[in-house]
């Protein structure tokens, strides 16, 4: 039988201790031997030493390129803590906008800010809250052509909305035609006082007693598989800041940005998931969409053309 020269695969060369040129042919004869193959030549060490000084060059540009890439990631995950963020609103479908705005403006008075109508995308949104949307959160409502009915699911709590007198708006409601969930109480184990309501799509709404503050609409509650997960992708790509955290058995946000794309890198770096990142179809205003790890979805909106969409 004609004998053939067997090359070493690089995961030989992975294996092998650190040595010179000099010993390389002898210790890859020795280890061929082991395995009954034949002796290389001797010239072969002059070239598995150049080609393992190239192999480590090689090493070297990839490990620059990882601790660039490093560095990239860290500014990114820095930027989002400078960046200039607030909550905008929270986005939600119903089934019967005129009927929806008449129980937020007149059970919960609000006041509507705007309304938009997209005929060729068949979709029509109301922007509501207590305030201006340059300075205060609101609820976006979005009625879809002809759908009258949506599955909530499980996902979603309900919003908090603070106030001083709960029992005056539960009854307001009441005489609206509004379900109430929970008369108006002391919470258990609190000495704060809380009701619970429903819209006439089923979201609900937690009336917190408080004294007057200038952000009524106050919380969003989202149930989550892994609060510690969560808490890490909000607070690293969502630049949250965890106020504090209880214990109760018990859609969509908005929040602005300067960069859309510098936040989009700070998402991917922190777990979550990129759906869209530029300008929104039909509009000039750019935004970065995103789910969190538990499918929550999340979107930026650019605020040099947030402040333009609302002149």
């Amino acid at each position: 039988m004609a004998s053939s020269t067997i090359r070493p695969s690089l995961s030989s060369f992975n294996k092998l201790p650190s040595f010179s040129s000099r010993n390389l042919s002898q210790r890859l004869s020795l280890f061929h031997l082991r395995s009954g193959v034949r002796l290389l030549p001797q010239n072969f060490g002059l070239k598995a030493s150049r080609f393992l000084r190239n192999d480590n060059r090689c090493m070297r540009v990839m490990a620059s390129r990882n601790m660039s890439q490093s560095a990239t990631q860290e500014n990114a995950l820095d930027w989002v803590k400078q960046d200039k963020r607030r909550m905008l609103h929270v986005v939600y479908r119903v089934g019967d906008l005129d009927k929806s705005i008449k129980f937020y403006t007149e059970g919960l008075g609000m006041k509507v800010l705007r309304k938009r109508d997209r005929t060729e995308e068949r979709y029509t949104n109301a922007f509501l809250g207590y305030g201006q949307e340059d300075a205060h959160f609101s609820i976006e409502l979005t009625y879809n052509y002809g759908i009258e009915t949506y599955d909530i699911g499980t996902g979603f709590g309900h919003f908090g909305i603070a106030m001083d007198d709960i029992s005056r708006v539960v009854d307001i409601v009441r005489a609206k035609g509004g379900i109430i969930t929970r008369e108006p109480g002391p919470v258990k184990g609190g000495d704060s006082n809380i009701a619970v309501i429903e819209d006439p799509d089923g979201y609900k709404f937690e009336l917190l007693e408080r004294s007057p503050c200038p952000e009524p609409l106050c919380k969003v509650m989202l149930r989550v598989g892994d609060l510690d997960r969560s808490i890490k992708f909000y607070e690293k790509a969502v630049g949250l800041e965890l106020l504090r955290k209880q214990d109760n058995p018990e859609s969509k946000i908005t929040i602005g940005t300067d960069d859309v794309y510098k936040t989009a890198e700070a998402i991917k770096l922190a777990g979550g998931k990129i759906t869209h990142a530029g300008p929104v179809p039909g509009y000039k205003t750019k935004i970065t969409s995103c789910v969190d790890p538990d499918g929550w979805k999340t979107v930026f909106v650019d605020n040099h053309d947030f402040r333009k969409e609302l002149e």
